[in-house]
């Protein structure tokens, strides 16, 4: 069988750091949070839709997301859309999505990518997924995408990989966790260290392989999979095999232990839009460095960030590296750069409710 290239887009997170914006019945995803009449999902769609066509495309998912993955890529068939009875991380979503895809096709190398980052220079993107298409294809290799620093963000993964000048596939020597402010300044200053992107290209094979021998217990329960994968039993085996599985990132089951993964670098515009500070960064800002979403008329307001309807007049007066967004049911103020509070917004706003989360 020829070999072909997969897309595995993970998208079944509930963006919390984007509250009250993004809730658990529609999150960040799922919304258009860049104004470009396209969601982060479908912009995400569109990037690698010049990759492959639809049928080679996998979306994992919550089950309860179902019906707004299917309504925003109404190309990709139903049976690739692989819906998650719970939220057990990025590992098993990526052994679900692998173990499926191998059962048809054995030899099939495949390209695994969040739902919500924003990359700005498509081009260049593509250019750095195609080294890596090509680097994976000797021994085992497992492929991440890094991004060269550009400050020392404490909020990122970082990865330090051996220089081996005019090799465009580097070996990762160590992952870091997100590190302190000094820490983030001394990777930064070595020059030999980029943000872990959380994009990973790697042969199917390749990939089991690691589930194997890293985390064996993954890989037993989806590899007992392989009898009901595209058919009837697929769903209720699915159900059974999540819970059995522990909740666990492919960054710490695998790629950390890994002696196989290599990087490639990349340069082309890129951030997570994990928070509310970075879609500040990356959006339209007025002279006073505010982004303003909303029918508003500011004083004395500088680094802030206003979304409200703009049925509502908001009138701001003195306020500096604030967030101010109403969201249907719930009203914001905080510092632009809270997100660590987040969590606990969140988990205060669901003690007062259900249906303000």
């Amino acid at each position: 069988m020829q070999e072909k290239t997969y897309i595995v887009i993970m998208a079944g997170g509930i963006g919390s750091r984007f509250w009250p914006y993004s809730r658990n019945s529609k999150p960040k995803q799922f919304l258009d949070v860049l104004g470009t009449g396209r969601t982060l999902l479908q912009m995400t769609y569109d990037r690698f839709s010049k990759i492959a066509p639809d049928s080679f495309f996998y979306v994992v998912t919550n089950k309860n997301y179902l019906d707004l993955v299917k309504d925003q890529l109404p190309g990709i068939p139903e049976n690739q859309i692989l819906t998650e009875p719970l939220r057990r991380n990025t590992a098993t979503c990526v052994a679900y999505a692998t173990y499926k895809i191998s059962k048809n096709d054995p030899d099939a190398k495949v390209i695994v990518t969040p739902s919500d980052h924003l990359i700005v220079q498509e081009e260049k993107f593509h250019e750095k997924i195609k080294l890596a298409l090509m680097g994976c294809e000797k021994n085992d290799r497992l492929i991440t995408i890094g991004i060269r620093p550009n400050r020392p963000e404490t909020g990122y993964g970082y990865i330090q990989y051996y220089s081996e000048p005019g090799n465009h596939v580097k070996k990762v020597k160590t992952f870091t966790e997100k590190p302190s402010l000094k820490l983030a300044k001394t990777f930064l200053e070595s020059g030999d260290f980029v943000w872990n992107s959380g994009m990973f290209v790697w042969k199917a094979k390749s990939a089991i392989n690691a589930f194997e021998k890293y985390m064996s217990e993954v890989a037993e329960v989806f590899e007992e999979g392989l009898a009901y994968y595209n058919t009837d039993e697929e769903e209720s085996f699915i159900k059974k095999a999540y819970s059995l599985v522990k909740n666990n990132s492919i960054d710490y089951g695998i790629m950390e232990k890994s002696d196989e993964v290599y990087v490639v670098l990349g340069d082309f515009g890129w951030s997570d839009l994990g928070s509310w500070l970075s879609l500040h960064e990356n959006s339209k800002k007025d002279k006073a460095n505010n982004v303003v979403e909303a029918n508003a008329i500011l004083y004395d307001t500088q680094n802030s960030f206003v979304k409200v309807d703009s049925k509502k007049l908001v009138v701001i007066q003195g306020l500096d590296n604030y967030l101010v967004n109403e969201s249907d049911n719930v009203l914001l103020i905080c510092k632009l750069d809270a997100e660590k509070q987040f969590r606990t917004f969140v988990n205060d706003a669901k003690n007062k409710g259900e249906d303000f989360v």
